[in-house]
This record gives C-alpha cells, structure tokens and sequence, in this order.
C-alpha cells in the first residue's frame, strides 16, 4: 500500500473516531507539552547564563583572584577544607598581581556584601555595597544616566563619595535628583555622585541594588573588618591574551607565597568559564530529571495508543477480512494500523509542542526563569511522537495482518 493513501486512511480513520482520538491523543500531547517546556527553560537558561549572567556577574575577558573559587563543581569534601586554609588576600598579594600584568591589563579591587543604605523618612533596606577603584567601571562597562563615576584621586584620598544603581535611587530619592544627597551605608555618610544605568536583573536578582564607594573609603572596613580584599578582578585586552595574563598572575603570587614547584596554589583564580562549565553540569542533570517525568507520560501515552488500536483491530475485523479477500498483502494491513498509530501520536506531539512553547512562554513571563524554544527540540518531538505511536502500534498492527480472512469475514 502507498504511504500516501495508508495516510489518508488514517485520517478519515481519525475523523470518523474525533473521540476516540481525541483521548489516544492526551497521553503523547501531555508528554511531549511538558517535555518541550523543560528543555525551552534549560535551554533559555544556558543562553542566559553565557550572555548576561558572565558578563554581568563576572565580565568579558576578565579573572578574579581570590582566597577560593566561588564555583567549584567537582570539588571534593577534602578540597574544600584545603582551600578554606588557603591564606587571605592583602594590599601585598594586590601589588604583586598589579606588577605581574602588562600595561595593557586592566585591574580592581573588589570588595562586596550586602549592607542596610540608610536615608532619613525612608525606610532602611539592603543593597549591594561594593567598594572598589575607579577602573571597576570600565571593567564591567557601566554606563551611568547622570553624574560621574568617582575619579582615581577620589579613591587615592578615600573620599566618601558613592554611585548609586536605578533602583536605589528610585528607592530612597523617588522624584528627587539624587545627585549631590547623602546616602548612609554601613554607618557612613556618602555623597551620591552617579546613576549607574539600569542593568536588569540575573534569575530574579536585581542588578540595579548597587551602591559603589572608593575602595579606600570606611565601606571597605564595613565589608571586611579583617582587612582583607574579597577578590581582584583583572580584565585582559582581548580573549586570547586571557591565558597569558592569568598565568603571569599565578607565577607572580606562588613566588611572593614561596610555593615550592609541588606545592598546590594557596589561592584560586576564576574565569567565566567555571561558572560555565559548572551550569554545563547542572544542565546535563536538569534535562535528565527534567525529562523524566514527561517520558512516563510519553509511555503512558504509549500503552494508550497501544489499547486503543488493539480495540479498533477488533472492532474492524470484519473490514481487515475484506481487505485481505480483496488482496490485501500482510504487510498492507500492518502498514495502515502503524500509519494510523504515528498520525495519531504525530499529531499529539504537534499540539503538545504547541501547548509546550506557550507553557514554557508563560513560566517566562510570571518567573525569573527565562525560556528560549531550540528549534531541535521541536523537532526532536515530532520524532519522539512518531516513534511512540510507531512502537505502540507494531503489536496490533501486526495481531491485524495475521487475522484469517474467512473467520474475519463471519465476524459480525
């Protein structure tokens, strides 16, 4: 039989049943909705987190050195302790990393936590406080609507001076110009001389919670009474002088720290490529778990379309009969049950994808978790449908062709 009239046959059949189909429908529709969704979100995810949470979080072409690295996903019980004995980072270790990069590098000390800001008839509430030098700004780019950044000699004297996110500003000087109004933060009084231009938020926090001082200035001492740095941030001209750089930086600090040519680094220093590499795992097991649920409703649509055709087999038997009388081959009768069974989970996968790019549009719209629909992934769910209805059907199809055409034809 032509795949093209097994295929008609199959959608009168489907007409004719609206719903009986419709039911042998829900279970792949259900299955594959849910799956599609999934993937759009991790994979919405991942795009999320190579285009704006690096570059936001940690910035394009840059390091950080620091005591330990924030993303360690492999990292065992027993590293970990190690790395928490890892020796702080100080003004020295600040130098030598200064003195070990080309004049063409570019450099931060970065100093962060959150800290209750504080203006008179507002109530209090925490930002991000960030003490820091002048070129933090042009390492993360930050563009500003009104006023300045601070300026090298203001970090050089310690001014108190501040730049201050969208957010905070709408917050605490809501139809002021902030511009020139004292904003406390961490005890201290400090005068805002910026607007940093809105940023958006990374899964659901906002970047616009900033409030940033000179590194010399008291906030440093508010956010790290020891003393220490919290990390060096080091953005290199170009990509491929990343390497070079964050190697010059490693021999610089071993020497300063007397390492021995055995000894393991006593710091650590992180790309945006950990925090990459660590979603790279995270996603792999948020497919696996995320798909699961949706492959139990894949076979439970499955067995449907399996029970379904085996009562359309015996509900047609006598029409299988005449079929066969009139010349039927075997293979013809298995081809119209097996077509019939793919059209059928074919089309459910098509809705469910349908249902599957919306649900996945929504969780976007209503939640933190962005969306983004692969392509692949619509098509893989009309192979995924196919091959459910194709496997579900093989038995009855084939009880179907090995029917004899003379009991076929008593049968009433």
């Amino acid at each position: 039989m032509p795949l093209f009239e097994a295929f008609r046959l199959a959608i009168q059949t489907i007409l004719v049943q609206k719903m009986k189909s419709f039911f042998t429908l829900v279970g792949v529709m259900i299955g594959v909705m849910f799956l599609i969704a999934v993937v759009s979100i991790v994979e919405g995810m991942s795009d999320y987190v190579e285009n704006d949470f690096a570059a936001k979080i940690i910035g394009v072409n840059t390091f950080d050195v620091s005591r330990r690295a924030n993303f360690t996903p492999n990292e065992t019980e027993e590293q970990e302790r190690a790395s928490m004995r890892n020796p702080r980072i100080y003004d020295p270790e600040a130098a030598v990393v200064r003195s070990a990069l080309p004049a063409s590098f570019k450099s931060a000390i970065v100093n962060q936590t959150f800290i209750n800001a504080v203006v008179p008839g507002v109530r209090p509430r925490s930002v991000q406080a960030i003490a820091t030098e002048a070129s933090y700004f042009d390492i993360k780019k930050f563009g500003l609507t009104s006023g300045r950044a601070f300026a090298p000699q203001e970090v050089a004297i310690g001014a108190k001076v501040i730049v201050i996110g969208s957010e905070v500003a709408s917050y605490y000087f809501d139809g002021l110009d902030p511009l020139g109004r004292e904003l406390r933060v961490g005890g201290q009084p400090y005068t805002v001389i910026g607007v940093i231009e809105e940023q958006g938020s990374v899964f659901g926090f906002s970047m616009d919670r900033m409030a940033i001082a000179p590194y010399t200035s008291p906030l440093t001492r508010a956010i790290r009474p020891r003393g220490d740095i919290d990390a060096i941030t080091v953005q290199a001209p170009s990509r491929e002088m990343l390497a070079d750089g964050m190697e010059q930086v490693r021999e610089g600090l071993r020497g300063f720290r007397r390492l021995g040519p055995g000894d393991p680094d006593n710091f650590a220093i992180e790309t945006s490529d950990a925090a990459l590499s660590f979603f790279a795992e995270l996603k792999g097991k948020l497919i696996l778990f995320g798909t699961a649920l949706p492959a139990i409703g894949l076979v439970v649509g499955a067995l449907v379309i399996m029970n379904i055709m085996l009562v359309a087999v015996a509900e047609r038997t006598r029409e299988i009969g005449v079929r066969k009388a009139l010349g039927a081959r075997r293979q013809d009768i298995i081809a119209q049950f097996l077509v019939e069974a793919a059209t059928l989970s074919v089309l459910g996968a098509a809705i469910g994808a349908g249902l599957g790019v919306g649900l996945a549009m929504i969780i976007a719209a209503l939640t933190p978790l962005p969306a983004s629909v692969a392509p692949w992934s619509l098509v893989a769910a009309l192979i995924v449908g196919a091959g459910v209805g194709i496997t579900a059907g093989i038995y009855p199809a084939s009880r179907a062709s090995r029917l004899d055409p003379i009991a076929a034809l008593r049968q009433e």
